[in-house]
């Protein structure tokens, strides 16, 4: 977006700087990647990452200080993942933002997402340095959001996910994570912060305290880093050795209530410029006839599972009245083509990733601006199966300039 750094890296790119950058990722996590990198970084104006980092904050506070959509959303949280031992306010959130062009040519956000559930906080970083290295990128270009400097992010992160633990006593909980796409952030997430990745079998309970194996030992959890996405753990009918409401010796970095209460079900709540127009599907009296301009969202899908583009009037009738209020219709976004590549423009979604700041107690929700993460594609949707067979495509860094 910035064309004097977009020209300059694409004509010194080559492949052999595009299998370093893999290399380098892939060397750094121990792992072969399960998902495509894209062979470019984005190249963002100052003033475009700040209007995203502050609308994207604009609309957290917004639902979080909306007394209606929190208690509509409590009731709608399962009773299995209700808890006591939630925290008051959201540790992780995400916000994520397509780039569209306006009534007046100009480019402008919408908001594709949002949630309140971890990211990749030590992929996403480790992803802008490869980037960096791999392609001699100039000095000048800062990966973090908000001013920060490594040593803040690495401390923020710190803070939020092992508190005042001592490392080992803090898990990672996911789902087979060597199985799982994400398993690269859990190996950089342990070496920055010390905290290991750990199946959901393997967490034991004895009273009101849980247990893992450390190296042939017995270790008390005292803070779980949630990663267990509530749908997949409800798909494959895993059952824990302990409930999310029980009166447990743990703390939360991200207890799994949260992915509800901030979710697409927040997005028929706000209201900004930036938010597509988005209905309950239960509260729709007369579908629109323009179908093509929308999508069906389930409320509780992840990574865009189960969306059906322009839906139809026998695809709406096969879900259930009872169901319906767990579907959105909204408004489609037609992705403008910002990044300019060899292979042709390709568009891109802008997560802009924020953490919880104790410092920022006084200020709403207190999170806090501190990574961007890109995807690009050129496909019907921005996921992997959307754009498969295409290059300059996949998972991103992004590099924030001065205009």
């Amino acid at each position: 977006m910035i064309p004097s750094l977009r020209a300059a890296f694409n004509e010194s790119w080559t492949d052999s700087k595009y299998r370093n950058l893999v290399q380098r990722l892939e060397s750094r996590a121990a792992a072969t990647l399960d998902f495509p990198i894209s062979e470019t970084p984005g190249f963002m104006p100052r003033s475009l990452m700040s209007t995203l980092a502050s609308t994207g904050l604009t609309l957290l506070d917004q639902i979080l200080g909306n007394h209606d959509a929190m208690t509509e959303g409590n009731a709608i949280v399962p009773e299995r993942f209700r808890g006591a031992g939630a925290e008051a306010l959201p540790t992780f959130a995400q916000v994520d933002f397509g780039l569209v062009r306006d009534a007046d040519g100009q480019i402008a956000p919408k908001l594709v997402e949002l949630q309140a559930f971890a990211s990749l906080y030590g992929f996403q970083l480790a992803m802008a340095e490869a980037y960096r290295d791999a392609f001699e990128l100039p000095r000048g270009l800062e990966a973090y959001l908000d001013g920060l400097s490594a040593e803040r992010y690495h401390q923020l992160l710190a803070t939020a996910i092992v508190g005042d633990n001592d490392p080992a006593e803090v898990v990672l909980m996911e789902i087979e994570p060597r199985r799982q796409k994400t398993w690269p952030d859990f190996v950089v997430t342990e070496q920055m912060w010390g905290v290991r990745a750990v199946d959901t079998s393997e967490v034991k309970r004895e009273g009101r305290r849980l247990y893992y194996r450390r190296d042939g030992r017995a270790t008390q959890i005292k803070r779980i880093y949630n990663r267990v996405i509530p749908d997949e753990l409800e798909r494959k009918r895993i059952q824990l050795s302990f409930g999310y409401g029980d009166d447990l010796d743990v703390s939360w970095a991200g207890h799994p209530s949260w992915y509800f209460l901030v979710s697409k079900f927040s997005i028929p709540f706000l209201s900004h410029a930036s938010v597509p127009e988005t209905r309950f599907l239960d509260g729709i009296d007369q579908l629109p006839i323009d179908r093509e301009r929308y999508l069906l969202k389930p409320l509780f899908s992840f990574a865009g599972g189960g969306i059906i583009f322009a839906p139809t009037d026998a695809q709406i009738a096969a879900i259930p009245r009872d169901q319906r209020k767990y579907y959105i219709l909204q408004e489609r976004i037609a992705f403008e083509p910002v990044i300019d590549t060899p292979e042709g423009p390709t568009q891109v979604e802008i997560r802009i990733m924020y953490v919880r700041d104790p410092s920022l107690r006084a200020s709403g929700s207190g999170l806090r601006p501190v990574l961007p993460l890109l995807r690009m594609g050129r496909g019907k949707m921005m996921g992997v199966d959307h754009n498969k067979g295409l290059r300059w495509v996949g998972a991103s860094a992004g590099f924030i300039a001065t205009d």
